[in-house]
């Protein structure tokens, strides 16, 4: 682990939890102070919870377990109290609480696990996204289902260019549908991976930031990466030409969502093609205990896959991942510099 970047991330999580608290603290004191009985309640909670640690410490266990019930009702009475005031004031119930970003570890970067302080998945993206996606990811604002224009796409089947008898509008219709499954059913081990071939320009990658969009939102982690970059940086580990503090193939390996882009791209090798495969096959072997899956994008046709890697290699892409081929005019020159 790099530890000067992982204590710059932790101070940044230390700045804006420290922001959320004190918001909340002002925020709290300007409603109180035009609502008193608001203070009164929460001066009566705070005086409960010392007696109940009180108890806890100096009560015998004959008394302790009365006291507790007795301060536990006194408790939500008071909340319940709190709450219908909140709400005649038009507050949610949580009007008064820090708005922390993560609400799972409430921006400490960590959460309790089997007893276990563990690394939020909200900490792990923070670094995936400073150590290996910045360049990749820079677009997802902007490339969502949301911003997602099926009207760009010809409406017009060609079958002899595009070797299909719908139109392009069709088919990306079709493979948007099966992106939208693939994210319904992510947590599913049966469902497979994908991987999205055609030329460039075809929406491709736009339809990999949609699905990275909406891991992120269920709080998955994703790690994007081209596969030129990506090979280059695991042998340069392996070799130690390269010592960032973080372990890429563990990163790789671990992840719930990996996106390899551009297949085919890199310079082939036979130690290349060794480190793909065991990033392929041990992904697939991690979803007998862990879900990860797997989206990759290539230039390639099916046929072209297997021509340039080996039949380990192609009998898992066979077998564990559905092939979505995308065909179509290149919407980049047809749409200029907008968006689809």
């Amino acid at each position: 682990m790099n530890s000067p970047l992982l204590k710059q991330i932790l101070n940044k999580y230390n700045l804006k939890r420290e922001k959320a608290i004190i918001e909340a603290e002002t925020k709290k004191k300007k409603l109180m102070e035009v609502n008193p009985k608001l203070l009164e309640i929460d001066n009566k909670l705070s005086k409960i919870s010392i007696e109940a640690t009180k108890s806890i410490i100096t009560s015998d266990e004959n008394n302790k377990k009365k006291i507790l019930i007795d301060l536990k009702k006194q408790s939500n009475n008071l909340i319940k109290e709190k709450n219908n005031i909140l709400k005649e004031l038009s507050k949610s119930t949580d009007f008064l609480e820090p708005n922390f970003e993560c609400k799972c570890c409430r921006d400490t970067g960590f959460i309790q696990k089997n007893g276990k302080s563990i690394m939020c998945s909200c900490l792990k993206q923070e670094i995936y996204n400073i150590s290996y996606n910045k360049s990749n990811m820079g677009n997802l604002e902007r490339e969502n289902f949301s911003t997602f224009n099926i009207r760009i796409f010809s409406d017009k089947p060609d079958k002899e260019r595009f070797k299909s008898n719908i139109s392009p509008r069709e088919n990306m219709n079709l493979l948007k549908e099966k992106a939208i499954n693939f994210i319904d059913n992510f947590e599913d081990p049966i469902e497979k991976n994908l991987i999205f071939t055609g030329g460039t320009g075809l929406g491709k990658t736009f339809l990999t930031n949609c699905i990275a969009n909406e891991m992120l939102k269920q709080g998955n982690t994703v790690l994007y990466q081209t596969a030129p970059v990506m090979l280059d940086k695991i042998l340069d580990e392996k070799f130690g030409k390269s010592n960032t503090g973080f372990d890429l193939m563990e990163n790789i390996l671990n992840v719930n969502l990996l996106i390899i882009d551009d297949l085919g791209t890199e310079k082939i090798s036979e130690t290349k093609i060794t480190e793909l495969f065991t990033i392929i096959n041990t992904r697939l072997l991690n979803q007998n205990h862990k879900i990860t899956k797997t989206i990759i994008s290539t230039n390639l046709a099916a046929s072209e896959l297997f021509e340039v890697y080996t039949t380990r290699i192609g009998s898992r892409l066979a077998g564990s991942y559905r092939f979505l081929r995308f065909f179509g005019d290149d919407i980049r020159l047809k749409r200029g510099k907008k968006e689809i």
